[in-house]
């Protein structure tokens, strides 16, 4: 790399999930660059895909956070926050129906509910947003996105006209679906479904197949919830007409347990992958263009990575503005063609300076510190 005149060093990362945050994984690394380059410019922009750290985030980026009580998935109230700034508003459903939500240990695969997530978009509605970022990831459920649509204004009645029971495993006892009640506003807001995976509804890489597992749900759990979502679309499709079908096979259906089909056929959301969204959503393209050197990174660089995660989109868009880009990383388990056809230069895995995983995971901060000045010494000294 050219070291002659000034450096601006961007660090674009993602969370290292159980260890840091982005915005700690930007402060540790800056900690770590000026102990090596104490002069060198450093612009934080932490990022994420549209899951869970979605909205810590767009705070960082300067957006205003709210903070409301609503449903977390099996119910209970939570404190769940949504961001907000000049009309566009970041709507995290972690937040409200992510594992997180969850009491330690537990894992509800057939019963938690999205409901608490419609109640976080009525708030950003509330709050007058015209365009809802709607970053879907890290569910705790499986229900097709019923519950936040319910939330919104929708019904869904079984044979005795009673509301189905929350959850995805109640959906085979949908007889009726009525979305005339949705909350008039949606009409008029742009809604995006930002996801970084682009699984149908149902099948063998639907949301019950491919990711009910993560959720605790035994392969009898999964059979029951396929079916379930696959009854869900078809009642809707009584009640809507084709779309219901073509949006339960449409790219992003299958995010979050299925929310991300109610977010298309029920909010007339739009899909995109998550990072494209979020860079767009967070002024990534002007601090790119400041910077001489990009730095990107999440806890595991790995197969998944590749396929919609934050450091690939940071990657991307920095090398087709011909800027160079490093990676940290916890754990790095690609080899270096594939990150060179992603267009990282070179990696950084805490794992080098500490071989033991279980204190890497314990000591990441500090550990990011030296590695960020040793980027320092390799990069900018």
């Amino acid at each position: 790399m050219n070291r002659t005149g000034s450096q601006r060093v961007l660090i674009a990362a993602d969370k290292f999930k159980g260890s840091l945050t982005a915005v700690q994984v930007a402060e540790r690394l800056t900690a770590g660059l000026r102990r090596a380059a104490p002069l060198t410019e450093v612009e934080a922009l932490p990022v994420a895909d549209g899951g869970d750290g979605t909205v810590d985030a767009a705070v960082a980026a300067g957006f205003e956070r709210r903070e409301v009580r609503v449903a977390g998935p099996l119910g209970d109230e939570v404190a769940a926050a949504f961001a907000l700034r000049d009309g566009t508003a970041v709507v995290e459903m972690a937040e409200a129906s992510g594992l997180q939500r969850l009491p330690a240990g537990v894992l509800a695969p057939l019963t938690a509910s999205t409901y608490g997530s419609g109640e976080l978009l009525r708030a950003a509605l509330d709050a007058g947003a015209r365009t809802i970022v709607f970053g879907v990831g890290g569910s705790a459920t499986t229900d097709g996105g019923a519950g936040m649509l319910a939330a919104l204004g929708a019904r869904f009645l079984d044979e005795d006209g009673e509301p189905v029971p929350p959850g995805g495993g109640s959906l085979d006892r949908l007889a009726t679906a009525d979305l005339s009640g949705l909350d008039e506003r949606l009409s008029s807001v742009d809604v995006v479904l930002a996801s970084d995976v682009d699984n149908p509804l149902t099948g063998p890489k639907g949301a019950a197949a491919v990711y009910g597992p993560q959720k605790g749900a035994s392969p009898e759990d999964v059979a029951v919830l396929d079916a379930g979502l696959a009854h869900f679309a078809a009642i809707l499709e009584k009640a809507i007409g084709p779309r219901a079908a073509e949006h339960a096979a449409a790219p992003g259906a299958g995010a979050a347990g299925g929310i991300g089909y109610g977010a298309l056929v029920g909010l007339g959301a739009g899909f995109r992958p998550g990072i494209e969204v979020m860079l767009d959503v967070l002024g990534f393209g002007p601090a790119l263009e400041r910077a001489t050197l990009v730095i990107t990174g999440e806890g595991s660089l790995d197969e998944q990575t590749l396929h919609g995660k934050a450091p690939a989109g940071v990657a991307a868009a920095a090398r087709a503005a011909g800027k160079e880009v490093i990676a940290v990383c916890g754990r790095l388990a690609l080899a270096p063609d594939a990150l060179g056809r992603a267009g990282i230069r070179r990696v950084y895995p805490l794992t080098d300076v500490e071989p033991d995983v279980a204190r890497c995971i314990a000591e990441a901060g500090p550990i990011l510190e030296d590695v960020g000045e040793r980027i320092g010494q390799d990069f900018l000294t």
